[in-house]
């Protein structure tokens, strides 16, 4: 029994997998809490499909597509930055229009070359197929994203949670927004390979929602937004092999499942506990 449930582990491609998605689960996990904060978790989903022409590029030239795709993502952050600081148009309407955009001239530069284009494997990731020099690019970006979030946590907190009173103690509004969603852009680049950009705002959005509905305190908020990150794709990945299901797919139906669950029996927002008061 035990030499069956190891089996996996027995495949270098399935620890790899295992590993690249452990990794991006719990990075991703960990940026949502601030995207949650403040509202923003469809600027995750902008990102996510604002680097496909970045990938569609690097394809056609043979380049590395995290290149491309990390460029084209920071092109998008400062593209949004600077139409909400010289416009009066709200985040959403911004959001949509870099989407938008970004998509579609993806979509002109994947047709310049369809076969060179794999335009399947931006959409859905190819974590079974991942190489060792991307498992070394998803280790290096999620302990610099570590790092850098942890160290500067209490500004992007600060500047997630009230502009106007970061700005008063003199933190650089600006930079923070730059210095988060370039973080954010190198951890969507990491998660692409894993699940692709369909499924991977699902990493950023879905774990910190769950973990919102658990707590109000932004310490516990992150903690149990990273534990629910880190083990649903673990264990998601792991399933995938017996299985014989698509590793991205199952990653994400677990994290839903989670927050559905959590939905109808968290003991403060939990819907079942609510009725529950109302009739006692």
């Amino acid at each position: 029994m035990i030499e069956y449930l190891l089996e996996p582990f027995s495949y270098g491609f399935m620890v790899k997998a295992i590993w690249a998605c452990t990794l991006v689960g719990g990075l991703c996990a960990y940026l949502s809490c601030y995207l949650i904060l403040k509202g923003w978790s469809l600027i995750g989903d902008a990102l996510a499909h604002a680097i496909v022409p970045g990938v569609a590029f690097a394809y056609l030239l043979s380049l590395p597509y995290s290149i491309g795709s990390f460029f084209a993502g920071f092109l998008a952050v400062l593209s949004m930055i600077a139409i909400k600081i010289f416009t009066k148009l709200r985040e959403d309407t911004v959001i949509g229009i870099i989407f938008t955009s970004f998509l579609a001239l993806g979509l002109v530069i994947a047709s310049f070359s369809p076969v060179s284009v794999n335009i399947e494997e931006i959409i859905l990731g190819n974590i079974l197929g991942i190489s060792d020099h991307d498992i070394l690019q998803v280790i290096i970006i999620s302990i610099v994203c570590f790092t850098a979030v942890t160290l500067k946590w209490k500004d992007i907190f600060l500047v997630f949670f009230d502009e106007s009173y970061a700005e008063s103690i003199g933190i650089n509004i600006v930079y923070m927004k730059i210095l988060f969603f370039t973080l954010l852009t190198a951890s969507i680049v990491a998660a692409l390979q894993a699940v692709g950009a369909a499924l991977v705002i699902a990493l950023i959005i879905t774990p910190g929602s769950t973990a919102y509905l658990l707590t109000d305190k932004f310490n516990k908020l992150i903690i149990l937004s990273i534990s629910i990150g880190i083990c649903t794709s673990g264990i998601g990945s792991y399933l995938s092999f017996f299985l014989d299901l698509n590793p991205s797919g199952l990653i994400v139906c677990l994290q839903s499942l989670i927050f559905f669950i959590t939905f109808c029996f968290s003991p403060k927002y939990g819907q079942f506990s609510r009725f529950y008061k109302l009739n006692n």
